[in-house]
């Protein structure tokens, strides 16, 4: 702060040596002028008087003294800023941490106006993990599949904007990771195979499936209309409520497979967002959010408390809850946890814990936890 007030004096103190500067020159100017008008005998050539001199000596010397003081900024290193960018600068602010990576920030706006956009995917989805959420908007026109056609399924990705990606086909991609397979019968639809028994069938306390959720949902009183899926992958749990007349957005991210091409492929919308992104959905309207495996010990306590509390403000009264399979090491879920989620006041309808049988939940001593809690109707 003191640096920046420093720096201000400095430029205030360099404009009024300019302009006195530029006002003693005029002044000079006209009153040698004038005489010469009044006196044409006089030789041009005639002396500046030594007190003008003086002053006219202590201002520039100042205005250098000062120049070396405080130097113009060169950022060489920097980029230009497009056009672009800075006109979305006047209309909207763009978030502060778009502005914390200005290499990915430029490499995403250098692109030619009105013409196809850059194949950048993969920087787009850079700085929206970084923060930078709500991307500027560009002029330019969106990359889409050539003749995409639901019968052949690759055809509707543009594998080449995910250079991290090294399957280039759902051929090689393992169904276990989409929750489907998409190429069995070519029939997206109907879930088939792997995706036939998620949510659906009942294995242990850990699981709830749907039809006890609208079976819990019914016998509460309570109506399933609208529901979002936070970490929600492929859209699995979207496109079965589908099924069941029941809207269900998911937020997903393409990481290890075009996660967002799945959800559209199946006839569900995913929002392309982060988990630090408030839910882009106004105060009390949904009944339903449900916490999937994105969701977990992995992140920040402060963070799981601004999602949490973005959630209840979605949430409108006798609107449910569920975090599905939520893992964290056995001891903090009692001490951490658990009194987080607590804290909402929430009734809780299912509480079921049970261990974590991985390698890595064996070795670092985790457990699941699977909850359903309904938010109260009136506070």
């Amino acid at each position: 702060m003191a640096a920046m007030s420093f720096t201000m004096g400095l430029n205030l103190v360099l404009l009024v040596a300019m302009v006195a500067t530029n006002i003693l020159s005029l002044y000079h100017l006209s009153s040698t002028t004038t005489f010469f008008k009044q006196n044409p005998q006089i030789s041009t050539s005639t002396q500046v008087p030594n007190h003008l001199l003086r002053e006219l000596h202590t201002i520039r010397a100042t205005i250098n003294h000062l120049t070396r003081l405080n130097p113009p900024s060169r950022a060489t290193h920097a980029p230009p800023r497009p056009s672009d960018l800075v006109t979305l600068s006047h209309l909207s602010p763009i978030p502060t941490s778009c502005h914390d990576n200005p290499e990915l920030l430029h490499q995403y706006m250098n692109y030619t106006a009105f013409e196809l956009c850059p194949k950048d995917a993969h920087v787009a989805e850079s700085l929206i993990l970084r923060g930078c959420h709500p991307l500027p908007r560009r002029r330019c026109f969106s990359r889409t599949p050539a003749n995409p056609r639901l019968s052949v399924v690759d055809s509707n990705v543009i594998w080449s904007s995910y250079p991290s990606v090294t399957c280039r086909s759902f051929k090689c991609i393992n169904p276990k990771i989409l929750g489907f397979d998409p190429n069995n019968n070519n029939n997206i639809n109907n879930n088939l195979e792997v995706g036939k028994q998620e949510f659906m069938v009942y294995r242990s306390d850990l699981d709830l499936t749907i039809p006890q959720l609208l079976d819990i949902a019914k016998r509460g009183g309570s109506v399933l209309r609208l529901g979002i899926d936070i970490g929600g992958g492929s859209g699995s749990f979207a496109s079965k409520m589908k099924e069941r007349n029941v809207t269900v957005l998911s937020t997903t991210m393409n990481l290890g497979a075009p996660y967002s091409e799945v959800n559209a492929i199946r006839g569900v919308v995913a929002m392309h967002a982060p988990l630090q992104q408030r839910l882009p959905v106004f105060d009390g309207v949904v009944d339903l959010v449900r916490c999937g495996h994105a969701v977990n010990r992995w992140i920040p306590v402060t963070m799981l408390q601004f999602l949490l509390y973005d959630v209840d403000r979605v949430l409108r009264g006798g609107g449910f809850l569920w975090v599905d399979h939520f893992f964290s090491k056995g001891d903090d879920l009692e001490t951490v946890y658990k009194p987080l989620i607590v804290k909402l006041g929430y009734k809780i309808v299912k509480w079921a814990t049970g261990n974590k049988m991985d390698s890595s939940g064996v070795k670092n001593g985790e457990v699941y936890l699977t909850a359903l809690l309904q938010k109260p109707k009136s506070r």
